[in-house]
């Protein structure tokens, strides 16, 4: 029996990344996975690596950007499974590197509508449908950003942060109703978002990045994965409003 036997999962960006390593890592430990992004391909990809292995998982296309995309994909995991006991919300984008001044409205708008208000549409839909099951759990997927910035992502660096403050205000709010909200904020991470930020065309650069690391690399998708699944098991059941620092000691110096 896996930690995760008969849980229902579902998990935003799930296509690729974090969110890739977070789906399979759930249905290897037993949950059913539903995972939402807005590339179909790539989505449905995953799907098939989670079911060639003999786990379940389907694919539901969703612009968590929308509500009724939400609406519509929570709606989807209820009637397909009944239920829904987890929910990792990993869907974000890093948008371009700017100073501050020279981001245009829209460029705001595009990173603060999916990595903010994108969260915030989730946990709108998924918290009363984890209520009517008798509670659950909810990791929002912040950053290091939120504590440590650098120039060119002042607008990332908000969003984080305010993942972090949106995860415990929820925590607060449901924690009487059986749910616990956490948020995981992992460093640089070996993903294709982050390969504009780790200049790979720049080997001394990317070294660079790997240094400030102290364990002198950076994290790697499954180590993130590892987390995410610990904050969502029972051996966290009274761990709620954390923020989970995944950096290889990057905050620490």
């Amino acid at each position: 029996m896996g930690l995760f036997s008969d849980k229902v999962v579902l998990v935003t960006g799930g296509n690729s990344g974090i969110g890739k390593a977070a789906a399979i890592a759930f249905a290897r430990e037993g949950a059913s996975v539903v995972i939402a992004a807005r590339r179909i391909e790539a989505g449905e990809e995953v799907v098939k690596i989670i079911q060639s292995a003999g786990n379940s998982a389907m694919f539901v296309q969703c612009d968590v950007t929308r509500g009724d995309d939400v609406e519509k994909l929570v709606n989807t995991v209820l009637d397909n499974f009944g239920r829904l006991d987890v929910a990792f919300n990993n869907a974000g984008i890093a948008g371009d590197r700017l100073p501050l001044a020279d981001v245009t409205e829209a460029q705001f708008d595009r990173i603060v509508d999916l990595n903010v208000k994108g969260t915030w549409w989730c946990m709108k839909h998924e918290i009363p449908a984890m209520i009517k099951n008798g509670g659950g759990c909810i990791v929002n997927c912040s950053s290091t950003a939120a504590y440590k910035t650098t120039r060119g992502i002042s607008i990332y660096t908000t969003t984080k942060a305010a993942l972090v403050a949106m995860s415990k205000g929820a925590a607060v709010d449901y924690a009487r109703q059986g749910i616990r909200v956490n948020a995981v904020c992992p460093s640089i991470v070996e993903t294709t978002m982050s390969t504009d930020y780790r200049h790979e065309d720049n080997a001394k650069a990317a070294e660079a990045v790997a240094k400030a690391h102290p364990m002198g690399r950076v994290c790697q998708p499954d180590e993130v994965a590892n987390a995410v699944l610990w904050l969502c098991s029972e051996n966290a059941s009274f761990v709620t409003g954390e923020a989970l620092v995944v950096d290889g000691g990057f905050l620490a110096v």
